[in-house]
């Protein structure tokens, strides 16, 4: 599978994405919130709360891993997303939060799918 273009590929591994949360028993909340600039990729409900998912997709060779590119100024911008829409009252309050990254990379027709849970902590000083 030869994906062309940067926008392409970031929706492709968003679908894979999401078909991969589900088959975890997550249901797919919201794709592509966004609330201004602020935006999150992934937002999923498992039994143990809710799931804020930044997805990083890239085509191989790779120099770095894609999870990489979730840097602190990053998780900022996801955390600031995510108090939004908490406070947007679409969950209820009371849920545990997870801040997770999927990363996938493709090659050819196959894909390498890395999920990593609770990927980060939020500091707020």
């Amino acid at each position: 599978m030869i994906v062309k273009g940067k926008k392409a590929l970031g929706e492709l591994g968003e679908q894979v994405s999401c078909d991969f949360l589900v088959s975890q028993g997550h249901r797919i909340l919201e794709r592509n919130w966004r609330s201004g600039h602020l935006e999150i990729d992934i937002i999923s409900e498992d039994r143990n709360g809710v799931h804020f998912v930044e997805v990083k997709s890239r085509t191989a060779p790779v120099e770095t891993d894609p999870e990489e590119k979730v840097d602190a100024l990053k998780q900022k911008k996801i955390c600031a997303a995510a108090l939004k829409y908490l406070a947007s009252g679409r969950t209820p309050g009371d849920r545990e939060v997870f801040f997770d990254i999927i990363s996938i990379v493709f090659e050819g027709e196959a894909h390498t799918l890395r999920y990593f849970p609770e990927a980060w902590i939020p500091m707020y000083t």
